[in-house]
């Protein structure tokens, strides 16, 4: 069955029985590896993107359930050469070891940071539980969303945006 899925500002056609978890799909019909499979069973968050600006575990949520919500992945965020904001406050903060939890760290930190660009870190905390990271990096997850939120409010009062 073709459905047309808006993946990172892109509609594209996708032709996959709508119970297929919408990670596979990302996977294995577009080619965007960057949510992993981890557990399978939503208590890693590895697969963690956002649909219609929530955090959701891409494992356990059927294409169907997508409707006509927007995705955004990793991939939406940034490039090599030019990463986004966040993706830069992780790498400056060094946030990554072994790097298969970051993409869902990144989605997770990301829709907290669209829906509250200055949280404490009691509500970093709480937000980012469910995405586990098995390396240690947890203080530095923190910090690098809170060097995000830093680089985001400099934006938005006009300066460079990027976060020191």
């Amino acid at each position: 069955m073709s459905t047309n899925l808006q993946v990172n500002g892109h509609t594209q056609a996708v032709d996959a029985d709508p119970a297929t978890p919408l990670l596979y799909v990302l996977r294995d019909d577009l080619q965007m590896n960057g949510a992993k499979f981890g557990c399978g069973l939503g208590q890693c968050g590895a697969c963690t993107v956002m649909v219609g600006g929530a955090a959701v575990l891409s494992c356990l949520t059927p294409l169907s359930a997508v409707g006509n919500r927007p995705v955004k992945t990793i991939e939406g965020l940034g490039t090599v050469d030019k990463p986004g904001v966040l993706q830069r406050a992780f790498m400056d903060e060094q946030a990554a070891q072994c790097g298969y939890c970051i993409a869902g760290m990144v989605m997770r930190a990301q829709a907290l940071l669209e829906r509250n660009s200055s949280p404490s870190d009691a509500e970093i905390r709480e937000h980012m539980a469910i995405n586990l990271c098995r390396c240690g990096t947890h203080m530095r997850i923190l910090r690098a969303v809170h060097r995000a939120a830093k680089g985001w409010q400099s934006a938005a009062a006009g300066t460079t945006g990027h976060a020191t």
